[in-house]
């Protein structure tokens, strides 16, 4: 799969917030569906979707346990996004500093 196709599921995944606090509540340790859905006050089917899309995304790995779906965060795809993330705030900051030692060359010689 293509690099970009992998980054955009794992940004698209956690731009709605519902998906950015399962995420902060799998942190905590694995959950069930119901167990999700209940802070949410959302149906079971509701919640499945928003595990669904993390789960595609790579963010949240699932396993049938009994009658239930037990949900824990996967976090390689979230790492692919933090790499992606430094890359582009070390090249930002590079840039930055050479602007900043622009203008303060500048400043120097006009006095």
């Amino acid at each position: 799969m293509v690099q970009h196709e992998v980054l955009d599921r794992t940004f698209a995944a956690i731009a709605d917030a519902t998906r950015r606090q399962i995420l902060v509540r799998l942190g905590q340790g694995p959950a069930s569906i119901g167990e999700l859905a209940e802070p949410f006050g959302m149906s079971l089917t509701g919640m499945k979707k928003h595990v669904h899309v993390l789960e595609n995304a790579g963010l949240v790995v699932t396993e049938k346990v009994g009658r239930s779906r037990q949900c824990r965060l996967g976090t390689e795809r979230l790492e692919d996004a933090m790499s992606w993330i430094r890359f582009y705030q070390r090249l930002w900051e590079r840039r930055l500093d050479g602007l900043d030692a622009y203008f303060t060359l500048n400043k120097e010689t006009e006095q």
